[in-house]
């Protein structure tokens, strides 16, 4: 079965996905690609809309004909906004936009579906392949991936190929980005004519970062042996044009994260209360958003399906993954807090995500490839 793992097909499967641009929200042609693709290799494909009729999901199901459980295979179609770089091969190493962040991780995907089905090993029960877009933040939502689950989309167990491979993620951080503007009345006025007299929007802006710190202190007494603490995070901090003019605005962005378990409304409000306390106080308008990127995670250790990827991946690489924590929010977050079902992130050992010089070893795709199929057979060969 793990012969029939064709590395110059994944390799081409990972060009043709790579060699088309796809910015998040965008990712439309990158759809229609992929699911070209798997209808040339035979795979009865949908696209459902999802919430995003810009860009429908790709969705294909192979199903044994046997009665057995459902393993999904899960991955995004979108990058990051930077300039696009076309694929090229070096060395063995595949470079280009979503090379790592996860093209080559869906061809992973399309190649362990493929030999699944072509060499009849899998026992019982069915695959659910699905791609979208929105992933990405702040550009995308996750509407995508949210919608497709509403929709009923949803596997027993999912696998996500993101480029983490030196541990099992069994938890991670929830994570939201904010950005508040901070205003005056009036007009910029110059500082020897009125300006020292008018309310200080950058005053008030220096006041609210140093309560987000204070905040971000107290913060740090919530921690998890594995994931870390909670935190709030300034990142920028903007305001006025020139070094003698009054401005009317400022602007200050940053992150909140949190633990799996804490109370999103009371985040909520603690954020909305915070910002009327600085408007109250220096006589500003203070007005903030905070979108979640994803909500916290946590896998069940025990969960029969976690021991059965270990028990893959000793078989494929000669040794189980330590347990650790998520550094990163992915969509087995989404996975975990929308559909409850137990999401493993494991992709092949790629870098780059989020630069302009993406890479991934073709041989990593190929090892990805064994586990995702040695998995599939672990899963579902358990329970025929």
């Amino acid at each position: 079965m793990l012969e029939a793992i064709d590395a110059a097909r994944l390799l081409d499967t990972a060009l043709r996905l790579v060699e088309v641009q796809s910015w998040t929200g965008q990712a439309g042609d990158a759809a229609d690609r992929l699911a070209q693709i798997l209808e040339e290799d035979g795979f009865e494909v949908q696209r459902p809309e999802a919430d995003w009729p810009a860009a429908p999901a790709v969705v294909v199901r192979f199903d044994t004909g046997r009665a057995g459980p459902i393993l999904q295979f899960d991955g995004h179609l979108d990058t990051v906004h930077l300039p696009f770089v076309p694929p090229r091969v070096q060395d063995g190493v595949l470079h280009g936009s979503g090379a790592a962040d996860m093209k080559g991780g869906l061809a992973v995907i399309v190649e362990a579906m493929r030999v699944l089905r072509d060499t009849g090993s899998l026992p019982c029960g069915q695959l659910l392949f699905t791609a979208h877009d929105h992933h990405e933040a702040p550009w995308g939502d996750g509407r995508q991936l949210e919608a497709l689950i509403r929709a009923g989309f949803v596997g027993d167990a999912v696998l996500i190929p993101e480029y983490l491979c030196d541990r099992l993620a069994i938890v991670g951080r929830g994570g939201a980005v904010f950005q508040i503007d901070v205003r005056r009345d009036g007009e910029p006025v110059h500082e020897m004519l009125g300006g020292i007299e008018q309310t200080d929007v950058i005053a008030a802006g220096a006041d609210l970062v140093m309560r987000i710190k204070a905040l971000d202190r107290q913060l740090a007494a919530h921690t998890d042996s594995v994931a870390g603490r909670e935190s709030v995070f300034v990142g920028l901090c903007q305001g006025g044009e020139i070094y003698n003019q009054s401005p009317v605005s400022a602007r200050i962005e940053g992150t909140r994260r949190w633990l799996p378990g804490a109370d999103r409304e009371a985040i909520g409000r603690q954020f909305d209360a915070l910002l009327a306390e600085v408007a109250r106080d220096h006589g500003v308008q203070v007005e903030g958003s905070c979108q979640t990127v994803r909500e916290a995670f946590q896998l069940d250790e025990k969960h029969p399906f976690v021991s059965d990827f270990q028990s893959a991946h000793e078989q494929i690489v000669g040794r189980v993954l330590p347990t650790g924590a998520k550094s990163f929010l992915d969509d087995g977050n989404t996975f975990f807090h929308h559909a409850g079902i137990p999401a493993i992130t494991h992709g092949p050992n790629a870098t780059g995500a989020h630069t302009l010089d993406e890479r991934v070893p073709v041989s990593e795709l190929v090892r990805t490839t064994k586990v995702y199929v040695q998995t599939a057979m672990n899963y579902c060969g358990a329970r025929c």
